[in-house]
């Protein structure tokens, strides 16, 4: 019997809580899910590495073309980012809403652009955008169930994909990414913007310059009440309004798992190498009781009869919990809610033998018990800040983009494209980080069972380079239009 084999057993065993030794306490109260069969299925397979992607640099383009699908609030913001960047051509825009495309249009006109294709139709017509034959990228911003079809049509038409977090929902999308990414050797870039920001770059860096010493333990999160956009109804079936899409983001609430882990996963994992030099290797989920949502959807349906359509759902818990291990012993705790009525915090917690750090909810970098002071901090930075800060984070803060962390994160996806770099976050990244949802759901389904987490690089993490950060080899690609850019920048934490 394979080792791989015999570890799927196990977390059955463990799952269905009948491993000798390790019963499930009696006062657990195991959740239930519709989704576990597929999760079992898909993460018990291991398909052959046709290519590792890791490191793999594409052919230089002079040019990217892009292609965008789903403009909404991320989409549009997205479009507008694009036109600050040189060496990039928005020669596509795809959405079921007219509006929708027309407002995109409208963005490319003030900027002094020519107009884009439209492709404008059904939930499918995507396809006929990656097929088109116009893209060298497509970059996908749409409610989450339409982030892998897109993905994989955009692949298979030979095109790279960059696609918003989570990039995918289930096991089995996290292995189809994966597979057809290898086949293709087409990029699939998770858009995890986080990793991006000012503090998280910093702190990668010192890791990386060896302050951290070894690192033992990180924490993240994603803690956002999204009450106002939540129950933002669209005004009409044409935008979205500030509004979640046919409120498709009430729906996924419906599910008991960390639906949204990488925005405070991605920058842990990138410090402590995770597909380069470490792995995730299990998790063990917990998730709360909702006190807030279901009594939201009851004063509301009082006020308003479209919200009687919720009453009645079995919504998810305000908190969730995951505990991490990896290879390499280190710990990780991510937590998610976006229904309690508290402070937004990514935690981005770093703690090693040498250093600590911390973001949320006052950002601070301490040596044993000495917290650093301002003229400290002055020092660190100066020391610390990475070179694509320096070459274009005054750029990005005009830009912006939550506070100029999206800019920064297409600009380097666009000048490694064109310098024919490798991806800073590529397909290991977007299913590892995005498998978090379908192991938690089964973890926490399963009285917070351990469950291992698949290595998708299939055990090329021990032999893959660590992320480089420098720019060496890039660091060419110019922005314009900045006259135009919001003078404070942006800071949009939504």
């Amino acid at each position: 019997m394979s080792t791989n084999r015999r570890s799927f057993l196990r977390n059955v065993a463990i799952g269905s809580g009948v491993l000798a030794g390790a019963p499930l306490l009696s006062s657990a109260q195991p959740e239930s899910s519709e989704n576990l069969p597929e999760i079992k299925q898909a993460a018990s397979r291991v398909p052959e590495m046709k290519f590792n992607m890791c490191g793999y640099a594409a052919p230089k383009l002079d040019k990217v073309r892009i292609g965008f699908v789903g403009i909404g609030d991320r989409g549009s913001a997205a479009v507008e980012r694009m036109t600050y960047i040189d060496g990039v051509e928005i020669v596509a825009l795809c959405d079921t809403r007219q509006a929708a495309v027309d407002g995109a249009q409208k963005i490319l006109a003030d900027a002094g652009l020519p107009k884009a294709k439209e492709f404008v139709g059904g939930d499918l017509t995507f396809k006929d955008l990656c097929n088109s034959g116009l893209c060298d990228l497509v970059y996908t911003a749409t409610p989450w169930e339409w982030h892998v079809p897109v993905g994989l049509a955009a692949m298979e038409a030979g095109c790279h994909t960059a696609i918003e977090v989570s990039t995918a929902k289930t096991m089995e999308e996290c292995w189809q990414i994966v597979e057809t990414s290898e086949r293709t050797k087409k990029h699939c870039v998770i858009l995890e913007n986080c990793c991006y920001d000012f503090f998280e770059l910093l702190t990668l860096n010192m890791v990386r310059q060896g302050a951290f010493g070894d690192l033992i333990h990180g924490e993240g999160a994603y803690i956002h009440d999204l009450d106002y956009w939540m129950f933002n109804k669209p005004k009409d079936d044409k935008m979205s309004d500030g509004a979640y899409y046919k409120m498709w983001r009430m729906h996924e609430n419906k599910r008991k798992a960390n639906v949204y882990p990488t925005h405070g996963l991605g920058p842990i994992c990138q410090a402590m190498n995770i597909n380069r030099g470490d792995k995730m290797d299990y998790l063990t989920a917990m998730m709360g009781n909702d006190f807030t949502l279901k009594q939201r959807i009851a004063k509301k349906a009082k006020e308003d009869p479209f919200f009687e359509q919720f009453v009645g759902w079995e919504m998810r818990g305000n908190m969730d919990i995951q505990l991490i291990k990896t290879n390499k012993g280190r710990t990780i705790m991510i937590q998610h809610d976006v229904s309690s009525p508290r402070p937004y915090s990514r935690i981005h917690l770093l703690s090693g033998t040498k250093c600590f750090a911390q973001k949320w909810p006052l950002q601070h970098i301490a040596f044993g018990h000495e917290v650093a002071d301002e003229a400290k901090m002055k020092e660190l930075e100066e020391k610390y800040t990475p070179e694509i800060v320096k070459r274009v984070g005054e750029m990005a803060k005009k830009v912006g983009g939550h506070g100029g962390m999206d800019f920064i994160m297409d600009w380097r996806m666009i000048d490694c494209l064109r310098n024919g770099l490798p991806m800073d976050m590529d397909v290991y990244d977007a299913a590892a980080w995005s498998c978090i949802t379908p192991l938690s759901e089964w973890s926490i389904a399963n009285g917070s069972a351990p469950i291992e987490i698949p290595d998708f690089t299939r055990g090329a993490w021990k032999t893959n380079k660590p992320l480089e950060i420098t720019l060496k080899g890039g660091g060419t690609t110019g922005v314009k239009n900045l006259a135009k850019a919001n003078p404070d920048g942006q800071l949009n934490v939504k």
